[in-house]
Parts: structure tokens; C-alpha cells; sequence
């Protein structure tokens, strides 16, 4: 029989890339709709793609980072910037395309960044935690505040609460002895349902009321 299971670092590899192509289509989303040209949709679509696995790897003490040594990042950021450029006039009437794109990219890096801190540090709570949600709000928040808006993170449905669950299950699945790949896919999976969810029905952490 043929062994088609894919080595772990091959597998993490592939859903970075995944996370990234998720991302850089928000970005281009966001900037086809403040209005930039080609060049601007494309900055960034690989801003947004890029920027959290960026941040993860020189906290982590990897330098440089992977977007710098691979440009398979920047190759897939471009192509998907370009891609948006040219099939937005079919897609904007599909606005959810964003969000679910969004939630898919939250919950794919929140889990890469928990991994790979889990590579290097092994079962370190705090470092697989702010690896995690690091990758997952990095490329969101620099997105918003370049089109000059606050950031989803700070004002959305359980964006990075959605995150923190999920790094929390994938630590804890490793802890009583999951596998890596089975914690994984829990995580992401798990992620970005509570995501998706919680936009659907509105769902809101406390937040003050009136106005100081």
C-alpha cells in the first residue's frame, strides 16, 4: 500500500501557506474597498499575508523571518492581490467572502504560531500562547490601521477570544498526549467555527456601557 501521509513540517508548511493566502485575500478585500489601485491592493494584500508570521519569527528569535528567506509568501500575496484586482466587480456583492476568508486565516495562523512555538520551546504555555495569537492579529491589525480603521480585533465578535480557545484546546490536546497533527486540525477547526458562530449570532465579550 502507498504511504500518502505527509511529513509534519511538510503539512505546517502548506497551511502557513494556506493561512497566508487566507489573509492577503482580506487585505486586497479591504483595499479594493477604500479604493486603491493595483499596486496598493497588492502592498496590502502581502502586508496582511505576511505580517503576523513576520512578527511570530523575530519574537521567536528566527531571523530572518520566513517571508523574507521563502518567497513563496510573496508570490502567492502578489498573485492573490492580483487575482482580487480582477474579479472584484463579481465578488462584491458577496461581502461574507471577507469574513469567512478572515476566520479561516484566524484560525489557520493561531495554530501555525502555536506550533511552531511548540517546536522550539516544547510545552511552554505562555510562548505556544502569544506565538499563537501573535500570527493570527499581527497582519488584521496592521490591515485596519493602514486603511485607517480600528482594528477588528479590538471591536469584533469574539476575534481574539476565538484565538486564545483555540490555542488552549491544541496546548492541551498535546498535554494529556494528542498528536500533533490530530491537535492541529482540532485547533483550527475550532477556531475559526467560533469565529464563524459568533458572527452569525452576534456573539460579544462585555463591553462598557454609555459613553464617559
Amino acid at each position: 500500500m502507498v504511504d500518502l501521509s505527509i511529513p509534519a513540517d511538510a503539512f505546517i508548511y502548506i497551511l502557513d501557506l494556506f493561512g497566508t493566502m487566507a489573509f492577503a485575500v482580506t487585505g486586497a478585500f479591504k483595499a479594493i474597498e477604500h479604493k486603491s489601485d493595483i499596486v496598493g491592493i497588492i502592498i496590502l494584500a502581502t502586508i496582511t499575508g505576511v505580517a503576523g508570521g513576520t512578527i511570530r519569527d523575530i519574537v521567536l528569535g528566527k531571523f530572518p523571518p520566513n517571508s523574507l528567506l521563502d518567497p513563496t509568501y510573496l508570490i502567492i500575496t502578489v498573485v492573490t492581490g492580483i487575482i482580487l484586482f480582477f474579479l472584484y466587480s463579481r465578488l462584491k456583492k458577496h461581502w461574507n467572502v471577507f469574513l469567512k476568508f478572515d476566520a479561516i486565516g484566524l484560525g489557520v495562523f493561531t495554530i501555525i504560531g502555536a506550533t511552531f512555538a511548540f517546536n522550539i520551546f516544547g510545552l511552554n504555555f505562555l510562548a505556544i500562547v502569544l506565538a499563537g495569537m501573535l500570527t493570527a492579529v499581527g497582519g488584521g491589525i496592521l490591515r485596519d490601521v493602514f486603511v485607517n480603521e480600528i482594528p477588528i480585533v479590538f471591536v469584533k465578535e469574539l476575534y481574539a477570544s476565538a484565538s486564545f480557545v483555540g490555542v488552549v484546546v491544541f496546548y492541551f490536546m498535546l498535554v494529556i498526549g494528542g498528536e500533533l497533527y490530530l491537535a492541529t486540525i482540532i485547533g483550527i477547526i475550532l477556531t475559526t467555527g467560533l469565529r464563524l458562530v459568533a458572527m452569525k449570532y452576534n456573539w460579544n465579550l462585555p463591553k462598557v456601557k454609555g459613553n464617559l
